[in-house]
């Protein structure tokens, strides 16, 4: 199946899906949304409202309790695991490795789900991360902003057409959360990629396409950000008061003044 054409259709779709980690509480509850080809989303809620049970919920980690989760419009886990990684990959926010693996060693990973290899070459997805001069370096001596950028490569190699990012800017530099966010929207852009990303920072939040805005499991708004961000939706999220203002250029940003 060709990823890279246009599809009119919901490429994930989540209906009435439950899940809880304890019997007797539900931790996810009836959360339904769907996501379009090519889309660009920003995953937005506190450190425990759902973020990182969500993307294993849509990656097949963690299967619901109740309700229906499908990929390409068939059953999520009716996919082979194989089957499933060459139209999803997830990233999780620890990437820590301890193993003596090469940069070019660990990309070429993703070509697991294959037998025969697809187009794209472990050298080509290297290069459109800005890692092919440093191919041989082992991942223990990388930068995180250089580690996240070779999984990244990693996905690319693995051709998926949905990309699910648990907080990929976490912990790193700003320089390289710049960095990591201009090659995700620029890969958005030339492979029709699908990105689901986790995030907690409200104005790198700003810069979406689209924000799912959550608490205690539960979808508090999704859509445009500065239809979703309101000061109101923002402080129900994160029980934080904020005022939303706006530059000469028009772009609104978040100020906290009102909180020291």
């Amino acid at each position: 199946m060709s990823l890279t054409y246009s599809y009119s259709r919901s490429i994930l779709e989540m209906e009435n899906v439950r899940f809880s980690y304890l019997k007797d509480k539900k931790f996810i509850n009836n959360l339904t949304f769907s996501i379009g080809n090519g889309e660009f989303i920003g995953l937005l809620g506190a450190n425990g409202s759902g973020k990182s049970t969500i993307l294993k919920l849509a990656s097949g980690i963690l299967k619901p309790s109740e309700g229906h989760i499908k990929l390409w419009g068939k059953p999520l886990h009716s996919f082979k695991n194989k089957d499933r990684a060459k139209l999803l990959c997830y990233l999780p926010q620890l990437l820590d490795i301890n193993l003596p693996f090469r940069v070019a060693e660990l990309v070429n990973m993703g070509l697991y789900p294959y037998d025969i290899p697809p187009q794209i070459t472990v050298d080509e997805a290297l290069e459109m991360v800005g890692l092919k001069e440093i191919s041989e370096s082992y991942i223990t001596n990388l930068s995180g902003g250089e580690r996240r950028r070779t999984f990244i490569a990693m996905t690319l190699l693995q051709g998926s057409g949905i990309l699910l990012l648990d907080e990929p800017l976490a912990n790193i530099d700003v320089k390289y959360q710049i960095e990591i966010l201009k090659l995700l929207k620029e890969l958005k852009e030339k492979k029709d990629i699908s990105i689901i990303m986790a995030l907690h920072d409200i104005n790198i939040a700003l810069h979406f396409e689209k924000v799912m805005l959550i608490k205690d499991g539960r979808i508090l708004g999704f859509g445009n950000p500065e239809t979703v961000l309101t000061a109101d939706l923002i402080k129900e999220a994160f029980d934080v008061g904020i005022e939303i203002r706006k530059q000469e250029s028009g772009r609104a940003y978040i100020s906290y003044e009102n909180n020291f």
